[in-house]
């Protein structure tokens, strides 16, 4: 994926997780303001009802102006202009409280004109009976002027009820905050972590590059002493440059499977298709590998002299010999068998290469795809390579989108896999 394209999709990403964020806290805020208003017009209905029936009890007329002042959000004084008593009062604040469902503490002053100061009621609980309570604030209640015969609410307990009543509201907009923080930490993650990646490959690409120069320098001059007559003499000068000469030559080949891996990200691009035998193609990879290990035995099944697969050849052509390269290698010295059978299914055309090795143990075996993994093996110190050629393989598999699996075979030696679609077949 291209950087710009990620940049888009992260921006995006965070555009509308934002938005929602920003959404669910608009929802907040109204449902707080709605269930301030309700509550609000619940006490106010309340008070207007005790006051009807105070005046109602002393066969009075009621005022013309609300008796009803709002302190502030849980302090209330209602002008009575009337006499009342104490017991009356309490038992009209219950009832009128239950009447609109007002499931929350109160207290209560009433001001004594002879002390000239408010004398505290009682504390009186959701339930609707008074009681002893630590929440009880005596010296909250402040005097009205120019009021003789009123009272004073206070709910003490309001601002957490507007917090428990929009209990769903917090947690859904807990919930979002939680899915921001996840997304923004993994796209740093994402983005560290290509980072690093892209800092790899730099650093892959410039060692391997800075590698062939000089080992360029070293097979050129050595294949040029070579041919020298004092060196084609001398039996052991000419056997030191021939080791020279081979393991700059396998060191190459090294060399060339890291360039090939270090560009995988973009093999997309070096991809090209065009029809082939597989037939032909897997003889090729046969006779190739028999040059360099001619103590292996190998065996090349199909059904058809010929299936026109519409691929890229040079790149089948290395992951069949990476394969089989990989079960000469590991496999038994001197009586190394490989199979290569071509089996027809009804979706698919599988290539199996099975050999006669000593398998992968099961810890290993789901990891042997992944870049640089080697499979830890006894007595095979001197079998070199990076770990890198399996990968390679699955890389390929992948853009073509075939299915390579690899599993150990029932008695010895384990079995490679590669399932290509019948449609890509011609």
């Amino acid at each position: 994926m291209k950087l710009s394209t990620l940049n888009i999709i992260v921006f995006v990403g965070l555009i509308a997780i934002v938005g929602v964020l920003t959404m669910q806290l608009l929802m907040l805020n109204q449902a707080y303001a709605f269930e301030k208003k309700e509550i609000g017009e619940k006490i106010h209905f309340a008070l207007q009802d005790v006051v009807n029936k105070i005046y109602r009890d002393n066969n009075s007329d009621l005022p013309a102006a609300s008796p009803i002042k709002k302190v502030s959000e849980d302090y209330y004084v209602v002008n009575v202009d009337d006499t009342f008593e104490a017991p009356i009062l309490e038992y009209y604040l219950n009832l009128e409280f239950q009447k609109v469902k007002m499931d929350m503490d109160y207290e209560y002053a009433i001001y004594d004109c002879a002390s000239d100061e408010m004398v505290y009621g009682e504390y009186i609980s959701s339930s609707g009976t008074a009681e002893k309570n630590e929440k009880k604030c005596e010296n909250c209640f402040t005097k009205k002027e120019g009021l003789v015969y009123y009272f004073a609410v206070r709910f003490p307990d309001l601002k957490y009820s507007y917090i428990s009543s929009l209990q769903q509201y917090w947690i859904y907009t807990g919930v979002l905050f939680l899915v921001l923080v996840i997304y923004v930490y993994s796209v740093f993650l994402l983005l560290k972590q290509k980072k690093y990646s892209e800092l790899q490959k730099d650093f892959i690409n410039n060692m391997t590059h800075e590698f062939k120069t000089p080992l360029s320098s070293i097979l050129i001059a050595s294949n040029y002493a070579a041919k020298q007559p004092e060196i084609e003499r001398n039996v052991k000068l000419n056997k030191y440059l021939e080791i020279i000469i081979e393991q700059s030559n396998k060191l190459n080949l090294h060399i060339e499977k890291i360039l090939n891996v270090a560009k995988s990200d973009e093999m997309h691009r070096g991809i090209h298709k065009k029809e082939f035998n597989i037939v032909d193609s897997l003889e090729l990879v046969k006779e190739n590998a028999l040059l360099k290990y001619g103590h292996a035995n190998v065996n090349l099944t199909s059904l058809k002299d010929s299936y026109s697969l519409y691929a890229d050849e040079f790149h089948f052509y290395n992951i069949a010999f990476n394969i089989l390269e990989n079960a000469m290698k590991y496999g038994p010295n001197g009586s190394t068998e490989v199979n290569i059978n071509l089996v027809e299914t009804d979706k698919k055309l599988e290539i199996r290469f099975s050999d006669n090795g000593p398998g992968i143990p099961k810890d290993h075996i789901d990891y042997v795809f992944d870049r640089f993994y080697r499979v830890p093996r006894e007595n095979r110190e001197e079998v070199e390579g990076f770990g890198i050629g399996l990968f390679y393989v699955k890389k390929i598999c992948d853009l073509h989108k075939w299915k390579i699996s690899i599993a150990n075979n029932p008695e010895k030696g384990i079995t490679v896999t590669i399932a290509i679609p019948k449609k890509q077949i011609q």
